[in-house]
């Protein structure tokens, strides 16, 4: 296992082990964290552990032109109830995805060093919050780190059926518009799959970033 000091350096994305993990150790820097998401590594960890960073194997990703819109999901765009906005409130974004409870989930992985980390990626443009409002009213939204061609999921929250959804697909054209070939979503959930996310091989991975 590499155990990262403060130089700004990565092993080789080959060397991590079966379950993605790659090293452990260093800090969150801005200059750190992107960094290590142009080398298709990110950190995954709770509150309590050391750092840990990831680089898996097969990557599952969401190609935006592959999105899955079922027939109900159609009916709630329809409707119009729900409002699409971006960057408006990313304080209250990350920190709803901090508090979301989730099934299998002991906690959160959003631990105060990472809200903080990723505050200041935003501060600086890197990151960025899609949200989804009701009658004026935070209701679901999610954010990430967008580079050149990738986009990088973080977390997202509902507090409203299908809030998470609606904003996810609104994502999905938004990025579309932007010629932004691939959604990064690290590791599996039924709940993307069922948006349209699929396994990639790393290599195929890196060749996006």
């Amino acid at each position: 296992m590499f155990l990262l000091s403060d130089k700004l350096i990565f092993p080789p994305i080959e060397h991590a082990h079966d379950d993605g993990l790659l090293c452990i150790g260093g800090d969150l820097s801005s200059t750190r964290l992107l960094m290590a998401y142009q080398k298709g590594i990110f950190p995954w960890y709770s509150e309590g552990e050391p750092i840990l960073w990831y680089s898996p194997n097969p990557r599952f990703v969401l190609f935006p032109e592959k999105i899955k819109v079922s027939k109900s999901m159609k009916q709630v765009l329809k409707k119009g109830e729900f409002v699409f906005k971006i960057n408006q409130r990313f304080k209250d974004v990350i920190h709803h995805c901090r508090m979301q409870e989730r099934k299998g989930q002991d906690g959160t992985w959003i631990t105060d060093e990472m809200e903080q980390a990723y505050t200041r990626l935003h501060e600086l443009g890197f990151v960025h919050s899609f949200e989804c409002y009701a009658k004026g009213e935070l209701v679901g939204g999610l954010y990430g780190v967008l580079l050149d061609r990738v986009f990088c999921g973080e977390s997202m929250f509902s507090l409203q059926p299908n809030a998470s959804k609606f904003v996810f697909i609104q994502l999905c054209k938004y990025l579309q518009e932007r010629k932004i070939a691939i959604i990064d979503c690290q590791v599996y959930t039924s709940h993307l799959e069922s948006l349209g996310a699929e396994m990639i091989s790393r290599s195929e991975f890196q060749n996006y970033l």
